[in-house]
């Protein structure tokens, strides 16, 4: 069995850590070796986070060796944009159409990369690309904060593990007030990718 390797970048405050654990504990659920790292840069809000999982028979190390990324799971357009240089020329894509402009941009001493940009380079790194409205969608159900768990769900029909078992994973890791919100992201963003 080949490892399966994750990497979910995004922004402080986005859910990004917590998406890591889901993935974590979702691979253990269905009977891989687990390991998971997470990078946090400035972890404020704003700054860079980088959470490594890796799904196998055996897994020794929790860091994704460079160039050998599966799924890349990016909460945010730029963040993407910075780690197409790990994912495999046979790897997937999931980017969340949000894009958080960083303090250089908002000060007017840097630009964000076109939409041109951002298509032309994401097209020209991975088999599989995947748009997706998260924020849109986690608002359709009353709260843009789960847009992490709507990215999960959208990823999650990628593989053969039963929704279920996802599912049971969020009830065991987010509060229990915020379950059913959890559960509905997560079910909005499995059907949107029902539809591609």
């Amino acid at each position: 069995m080949e490892t399966i390797n994750f990497l979910i970048t995004g922004v402080g405050g986005q859910g990004t850590v917590l998406a890591s654990e889901i993935m974590a504990a979702v691979g253990l659920a269905a009977g891989y070796d687990v390991k998971k790292s997470d990078l946090l840069g400035l972890s404020v809000r704003g700054g860079a986070v980088l959470g490594h999982v890796r799904w196998g028979e055996t897994v020794y190390s929790p860091i994704v060796p460079e160039g050998r990324v599966d799924y890349l799971v990016a909460f945010e357009q730029l963040e993407a944009l910075r780690h197409l240089g790990q994912v495999k020329s046979s790897g997937t894509i999931l980017v969340n159409q949000q894009k958080i402009y960083p303090v250089l941009v908002s000060s007017g001493l840097a630009e964000y990369p076109s939409d041109e940009v951002i298509e032309t380079s994401l097209n020209r790194t991975a088999k599989a690309i995947y748009k997706i409205p998260a924020v849109d969608l986690a608002l359709g159900i009353g709260n843009s904060k789960v847009l992490n768990i709507v990215l999960l769900g959208a990823l999650s029909s990628l593989f053969d593990i039963e929704a279920a078992v996802w599912e049971k994973v969020l009830e065991e890791r987010v509060p229990k007030k915020f379950t059913e919100l959890n559960i509905q992201a997560f079910r909005e963003g499995r059907n949107w990718m029902k539809g591609k």
